[in-house]
């Protein structure tokens, strides 16, 4: 299978649910709103803008409902939400969120841990939220993330095959729905053969034309930006990353924030690969997310003098 790069990337902008829910204070909601405009003035056209879940478990996420009302219907924005569960999908849809984003772990101890489901009553899940989209838009649009899909904290290494099979029956389940993939770094323990590995075999092995394939990394082993770029070889055309590389995921020990956004664009930037997105203004709204109190931020290209980031 031979792949070239492309000449474009869609970056999907995922601090304003990965980065802030990593934040156990809450934030206020008009800091919230600032930091997304900023990010949209940068030329960011896909934002993961939160997520549908209980307040009560992630009482960072209790404004959703206001933050989606200042942004949705804007045109050319694409609007994404996390929802864990056929409720959380009902609340999105009924907000006018179109983009719906699905977390199944490829690990079932990570599974249990982060969801307290089974992998198996995650694919019923699936399912479910699955019809729904399909019964509010015949053309519906789904987001699968498949967590730990190259280590686990808890089990290792995870194998292609294994991402392979949670693949497979999640596609079964999803019968024939318009489908986003992202191989998820959860722990930001890949590195980039694995990450090659994995796409080009489960490519070869289920196809792609279907499928829009993404991928999700965190910088805990300082390996983001290369995973990244090594996914794009493999036909990737979706990368997530954080502003200021705000993030880490708290069912997974030891994982640091998300992949900085910026750090991604100047590689990006460096290879001709076009994403509509002012590096100038990114900057700028990084440094807004980096003041936020709480974060754990972590970007290299913040640490350059702001002259030769731009040069």
């Amino acid at each position: 299978m031979t792949i070239h790069q492309p000449r474009t990337i869609e970056l999907v902008e995922v601090a304003p649910r990965d980065g802030f829910q990593s934040i156990s204070s809450p934030l206020p909601t008009a800091d919230k709103i600032r930091v997304i405009q900023a990010l949209i003035d940068a030329g960011l056209q896909r934002i993961e803008i939160g997520s549908f879940v209980s307040p009560k478990a992630v009482p960072q996420m209790a404004d959703i409902g206001d933050i989606v009302a200042e942004f949705i219907g804007r045109k050319g924005l694409r609007l994404s939400a996390l929802v864990p569960n056929l409720r959380g999908a009902e609340l999105a849809l009924a907000k006018g969120v179109r983009e719906l984003v699905y977390v199944v772990s490829v690990s079932e101890t990570h599974n249990s841990k982060n969801v307290r489901q089974s992998v198996s009553q995650s694919l019923d899940g699936l399912k479910a939220i699955a019809d729904k989209v399909r019964e509010s838009d015949p053309n519906g649009f789904l987001r699968l993330d498949l967590g730990t899909s190259f280590d686990c904290p808890y089990e290792g290494r995870i194998g292609w095959e294994q991402v392979a099979n949670v693949l497979e029956q999640a596609i079964k389940v999803t019968g024939g729905l318009r489908l986003e993939v992202a191989f998820c770094d959860t722990t930001g323990r890949a590195n980039p053969y694995q990450v090659k590995q994995t796409f080009r075999q489960i490519r070869q092995r289920i196809g792609g034309d279907a499928i829009t394939w993404a991928f999700h990394g965190h910088n805990t082993f300082g390996m983001g930006v290369a995973n990244a770029l090594f996914a794009v070889q493999q036909g990737v055309t979706v990368l997530d990353a954080s502003s200021a590389g705000l993030g880490g995921c708290p069912f997974a020990p030891g994982a640091t924030g998300n992949t900085a956004t910026e750090d991604l664009l100047f590689a990006l930037n460096e290879g001709g690969v076009e994403t509509g997105v002012d590096m100038a203004r990114l900057l700028e709204a990084a440094d807004l997310i980096a003041a936020l109190p709480g974060g754990q931020t972590a970007s290299s290209l913040r640490q350059v003098p702001r002259v030769r980031a731009l040069a």
